[in-house]
């Protein structure tokens, strides 16, 4: 046998031990992109939750008026409202459910990055408002809380009595002694990262400063590998930190999703994105906008729409990675099981 066809028969059958590997695992390849929004195309700042009363996967998030013409300044990122998208399928495939019915504020407030708790009774949905529409980052900006039963409607909107005036981006976890603690962007201090302590998720203590090694927003703590993770957004990528107690953060050397990825729609960084850990494996669910390779001739300010992908978060050695080229089997396991 010729060294020629030796190396194809040895390609193939890499190949097929690659697609072997990947057909063991549940779940079904997920698309590229995983969802985009077809109302605005500006999906963002994604969150998911398990729907207990209709038994599927709700993944909420910001929509920004990408497709709008003609908006003045950064307007095309106000004026939002938070989008539903639904899967059947474990999180594999999305469609577009509508927007949340949310009872807090004026119909021109800015509804940006939800994060979503269940305690097992109530939903709890952490919101950031900026009251109004404008076309600059010159406005305040807080974050609220608010109650569901269902995901879709949400009521009780309480403003949280955060460091400032200018706070945005939550993340919200229950410490193993029960504490409740949530992340936040202080814009008024740098752009750090603070935190705030609660028994009960409605009444809250602010900690202070988190993070201040470098700016950032759209924080996401979970827990995986036996200690606390946060990744943040710093514009360049996600920053990775580790915890053994979601006090002392250690930041890992390298971000992940800093360099652009090889397929159609997830050639930019990645950006703020959601976690969700299913059994030992754990998704990264981030978006990126469409400008580059992508863009659309026909549209103007392409660059605007952003989607959402997902890819799988691998461990080793103390480190975190993803590899947004690789696809990606996807099985959401619901929680507790």
């Amino acid at each position: 046998m010729n060294a020629v066809k030796w190396n194809r028969l040895g390609a193939a059958a890499g190949l097929l031990f690659l697609m072997s590997g990947l057909s063991a695992q549940p779940g079904k390849v997920a698309p590229k992109p995983l969802f985009r929004d077809p109302v605005h195309d500006g999906a963002a700042d994604p969150v998911l939750v398990w729907n207990r009363g209709e038994q599927r996967w709700f993944m909420l998030y910001t929509n920004r008026r990408a497709n709008v013409p003609n908006l003045p300044g950064v307007a095309w990122v106000h004026g939002t409202r938070i989008g539903i998208a639904e899967s059947t399928d474990q999180g594999a495939t999305w469609k577009y459910r509508g927007v949340a019915d949310i009872d807090y504020g004026k119909p021109d407030y800015s509804l940006w990055a939800p994060d979503v708790i269940d305690d097992g009774k109530t939903y709890h949905m952490f919101l950031s408002v900026v009251p109004g529409t404008f076309p600059d980052w010159n406005a305040p900006r807080n974050i609220v809380h608010l109650t569901s039963a269902d995901l879709l409607h949400w009521s009780h909107g309480e403003k949280l009595p955060l460091a400032s005036d200018r706070v945005i981006d939550a993340t919200v976890i229950r410490l193993t002694n029960g504490t409740w603690r949530l992340w936040y962007k202080n814009e008024r201090d740098k752009s750090h990262i603070h935190y705030a302590d609660s028994p009960d998720l409605v009444k809250w203590t602010q900690g202070g400063v988190a993070i201040d090694d470098r700016p950032g927003e759209g924080a996401k703590v979970f827990r995986w590998q036996g200690r606390y993770w946060m990744i943040t957004d710093f514009w360049k990528g996600l920053a990775v930190y580790s915890s053994p107690d979601a006090g002392q953060w250690t930041a890992q050397a390298e971000p992940i999703l800093r360099d652009p990825g090889k397929l159609p729609t997830d050639r930019a960084k990645g950006q703020h994105a959601d976690i969700v850990v299913s059994g030992e494996r754990a998704y990264i669910i981030y978006f990126t906008h469409q400008g580059g390779p992508d863009a659309e001739p026909a549209e103007p300010d392409w660059q605007r729409h952003t989607v959402l992908q997902i890819a799988e978060l691998h461990y080793k050695d103390g480190q975190l990675s993803c590899d947004r080229d690789q696809p990606t089997r996807v099985w959401l396991a619901p929680p507790g099981h």
